[in-house]
């Protein structure tokens, strides 16, 4: 950190800390972009990385993770947050008129495989885990009965009262199949809201269209479930309002039965997977309990973490890895351990259960939306990055130069990736954002 501070260029290093957000683990890139004027050939501006401190540029890495980049996650948040409320108020390309279509907010849970600690409370009591007076005993001995009234950090939250008796293979695989179920999902949706509405699914197409944006959220068990914002729109998507026919009642109705039948099974080993029976649909209002403001929060918050809940790693596990010597929760270690074993037989290799352990063999998207609902993540970046372009040639850091005259090339190379502790302490008094371990969201 010293060494750093007496550095002569210290001032540009700081500066490109600044502009990288405070990126706790920037990548650094080596190389140069050219100007060239297409019709003369004449060298019109040159950068180079070559005066830059270490001879690198460092550029953020843009992960979505709040554990390995909080500064990073924050931009992705905040992006879903404007993604997801675009598409229930307007804005960002969508008309404003979108908020008077029906829409619902919808969460999707996964079955039960066998009793864990949990935090229940009632009227803002905290109830007992699991008290039950005639309590059986399971086969492994263990009396299937918890009266502890759990904190909102207990270690045992999310830990099977029978560890023996869990089925780690069910949570294991119902992650891996839950991105199909999910698909199986939206298309019998559609299906049961025209047949509701007394048309075929081409009849529906030509009046009305059904949008989603979704997001998945690991439980403490580590298992996922999903909240979904579902709308009701007309043929043209956001820019037309719905059929009168087309109610919010209706598409309830049609999510309770769509959530009740579909099924996803994993053949090789005869076991078909469906969602949990607490679902949870409701009416998103501009002025009521759930507001849109609400919904866009909790799905963004969601957005940038992963199963770091559960006490799993944040990287990937290799077949080779001591999975002992992790330091995690015993309940994770045995999901990763079940992932292991899944993923080496033949038949479950399109699963790639060993590559996703870490993600307990979840590995789908973890927020994804319908091409209609609103804009995209890349038209978000892609502006913001115009914009400050713009700024920068405002200001004279960058010539203005007619695109449709000027050759650009550019070449770069990849450098390495992060910051030394001494240089992230720095970045963070540089920036205002916290070293990892500073709290309790970042240990």
């Amino acid at each position: 950190m010293i060494a750093r501070l007496h550095d002569p260029n210290y001032n540009r290093w700081a500066c490109q800390i600044k502009r990288a957000g405070g990126c706790r683990q920037p990548i650094h890139l080596r190389g140069k972009v050219e100007h060239y004027d297409q019709a003369t050939g004449q060298l019109l501006h040159r950068y180079s990385t070559i005066r830059e401190p270490d001879g690198i540029l460092r550029v953020p890495c843009k992960t979505r993770r709040a554990t390995r980049c909080p500064a990073c996650a924050e931009v992705y948040r905040a992006d879903t947050y404007q993604l997801v409320r675009a598409g229930l108020v307007g804005g960002k390309g969508v008309p404003e008129t979108v908020s008077s279509h029906p829409c619902l907010f919808v969460t999707l849970t996964a079955p039960s495989f066998g009793a864990v600690h949990v935090r229940r409370e009632k009227n803002g009591k905290v109830l007992p885990c699991h008290a039950r007076r005639d309590a059986t005993t399971c086969p492994h001995g263990q009396v299937m009965s918890c009266t502890d009234r759990h904190s909102v950090d207990d270690p045992r939250l999310g830990e099977p009262l029978c560890p023996d008796c869990y089925d780690y293979e069910g949570s294991v695989l119902f992650n891996a199949i839950s991105p199909e179920l999910w698909r199986r999902f939206t298309e019998a949706l559609r299906r049961r809201f025209a047949k509701l509405s007394g048309l075929t699914l081409k009849a529906l197409r030509e009046q009305a269209t059904i949008s989603f944006a979704k997001v998945a959220e690991y439980q403490r068990r580590g298992v996922v479930h999903f909240h979904a914002v579902i709308r009701l729109d007309g043929p043209d998507g956001p820019t037309s309002p719905p059929p009168s026919w087309a109610t919010a009642d209706a598409l309830g109705q049609a999510v309770h039965h769509a959530a009740a039948v579909v099924t996803a099974e994993v053949k090789p080993l005869s076991r078909t997977f469906r969602w949990g029976t607490q679902l949870d649909v409701r009416r998103i209002t501009m002025d009521g309990e759930l507001t849109e403001q609400a919904v866009a929060a909790y799905i963004a918050k969601y957005a940038t973490k992963a199963a770091e809940c559960v006490g799993t790693l944040d990287r990937r596990i290799q077949p080779l890895d001591d999975l002992a010597a992790l330091p995690i929760r015993e309940h994770a270690r045995r999901l990763i351990a079940e992932c292991m074993r899944l993923g080496a037989l033949d038949a479950l290799t399109d699963l790639r259960l060993i590559q996703w352990a870490h993600m307990l063999g979840f590995r789908g998207h973890f927020s994804t939306k319908s091409r209609r609902y609103s804009t995209t993540l890349g038209a978000l970046r892609a502006a913001r990055e115009e914009h400050m372009r713009a700024e920068e040639i405002t200001t004279g850091r960058l010539p203005l130069f007619d695109e449709d005259t000027v050759l650009v090339i550019a070449h770069w190379q990849y450098a390495g990736q992060g910051l030394s502790i001494g240089e992230q302490v720095l970045a963070a008094a540089l920036t205002g954002t916290r070293l990892a371990g500073v709290d309790g969201d970042h240990r």
